[in-house]
C-alpha cells in the first residue's frame, strides 16, 4: 500500500488536525520521498515511518508539535539538516538501519553526542 492511501486509512474520518500519532510503518513511498503528509497535521506529536523506503526527508512538512520521529530501516544517507528547521520540538529521532555513515554536524539537534546505533536523543 502506498503512503497516501495509508494516511487516508489512518485518518479514520478524522481531520488531520485531530491526529496526534501517525504510524505508517511498512507502507511504500513513491520515489523514496514522504508523500501525503501535510502541514495540516498541526497537532501531530508522534510519526513513525519505519521501513517505508525513504531516501530523503526533504519534503517533510513543518510539524511544530512533533516530538518523536521514527525513521529506522530506510535508505536515508543524508540531508537531515531540514529536520531541525521543520521539527523545532523534536525530542527523539531514530535513524537506525539507514545508510548514514556519520552525522558530523548534529549541532542543529542540540545534542552533544551521537549514539552508535544512530538513535539520537535530541
Amino acid at each position: 500500500m502506498d503512503m497516501k492511501k495509508r494516511i487516508h486509512l489512518e485518518l479514520r474520518n478524522r481531520t488531520p488536525s485531530d491526529v496526534r500519532e501517525l504510524v505508517l510503518d511498512n507502507c511504500r513511498s513513491v520515489e523514496g520521498k514522504i508523500e501525503g503528509l501535510t502541514a495540516e497535521f498541526v497537532n501531530l506529536e508522534f510519526l513513525s515511518l519505519i521501513n517505508v523506503g525513504l531516501i530523503s526527508v526533504s519534503n517533510l512538512p513543518k510539524l511544530a508539535k512533533l516530538k518523536k520521529l521514527e525513521l529506522s530501516d530506510n535508505r536515508i544517507s543524508g540531508g537531515l539538516d531540514v529536520l531541525a528547521e521543520k521539527l523545532p520540538n523534536l525530542t527523539h529521532l531514530n535513524l537506525s538501519g539507514n545508510k548514514l555513515k556519520d552525522i558530523t554536524d548534529h549541532s542543529a539537534f542540540h545534542i552533544s553526542t551521537v549514539h552508535p546505533s544512530l538513535c539520537i536523543p535530541v
